[in-house]
């Protein structure tokens, strides 16, 4: 595995948590919407005796837990980024890549962080994915 595709892992899992999140929260909106009870008679054929929430509860359970395990694997990954870039020397390629890849800054925050050019910035990230050691 490359440097940059090690240290997106935690990026992308960041934004599938986060879409999760998302989910959830229409799940939980629906379960507490008011629903008619004539267009559930029609289809099912039968009226249903629980309330509306019912419906949705397992759903939310099993993606609070799919959630509860995406986020333990985020703190994992993270943690194993955070190890490989502790290991470098170069102090501003460390702040570089923790403040992309831990922290998520886009560049222009990252200019600011680190005083420094745009130019530079990007110079000191390519730099600083050559001399990452990527965990086998």
């Amino acid at each position: 595995m490359m440097a940059k595709e090690f240290l997106r892992q935690a990026y992308r899992l960041n934004e599938l948590i986060n879409s999760d999140l998302e989910e959830l929260q229409n799940l939980r909106e629906l379960s507490r919407s008011i629903s008619s009870p004539v267009f559930e008679e029609k289809i099912s054929g039968t009226k249903s005796t629980d309330p509306p929430f019912v419906r949705y509860v397992g759903k939310i359970i099993d993606l609070e837990k799919q959630i509860q395990q995406e986020v333990d694997r985020l703190v994992k990954l993270k943690s194993d980024i955070r190890e490989a870039i502790n290991q470098m020397q170069n102090v501003d390629e460390k702040l570089l890549l923790r403040y992309r890849y831990i922290n998520f800054l886009n560049w222009e925050e990252i200019c600011v962080n680190l005083n420094v050019s745009i130019r530079t910035v990007h110079r000191l990230h390519s730099s600083a994915l050559q001399h990452l050691k990527v965990p086998q």
